[in-house]
């Protein structure tokens, strides 16, 4: 895929908060494991972050995609979220800031949907910009 095309599959997840598009797309055996500690990793979790935590905090969110490859059933993408920093997030106070958070993600799929998902997002980039003066 080009560098700066949208992909359905990832941008309706985080921008939308649709449930019935979150199930068409997320397997209800999807496992997350770019989870830390004890938190849960299935499909449940992810919704929630995206849309009770992540989506509140950056209301205006979109994606952009850098880079996409296909490997069989891997989907390996460069890309980054940007938007405005509204909401609390990770203890800190909308900003009214724009960001950007880098994200390195590999997608495993089974008939079209999330299974398997591991991702690195560039979370000190993110508090250095929410930070910034």
């Amino acid at each position: 895929m080009a560098a700066g095309r949208s992909s359905p599959l990832h941008l309706q997840r985080p921008r939308t908060g649709d449930r019935a598009i979150y199930n068409e797309i997320v397997s209800a055996e999807f496992t997350n494991h770019s989870v830390h500690g004890n938190e849960p990793t299935d499909r449940e979790a992810s919704f929630f972050f995206f849309t009770a935590i992540f989506r509140t905090a950056f209301p205006n969110v979109k994606v952009v995609i850098h880079d996409q490859f296909a490997d069989g059933d891997t989907v390996i993408t460069r890309k980054s979220y940007q938007g405005t920093h509204t909401g609390s997030f990770m203890e800190i106070p909308g900003t009214g800031k724009q960001v950007d958070i880098s994200v390195i993600e590999i997608v495993r799929l089974r008939d079209g949907k999330y299974v398997d998902h591991w991702a690195t997002a560039d979370m000190l980039g993110l508090l250095q910009q929410l930070k910034a003066a």
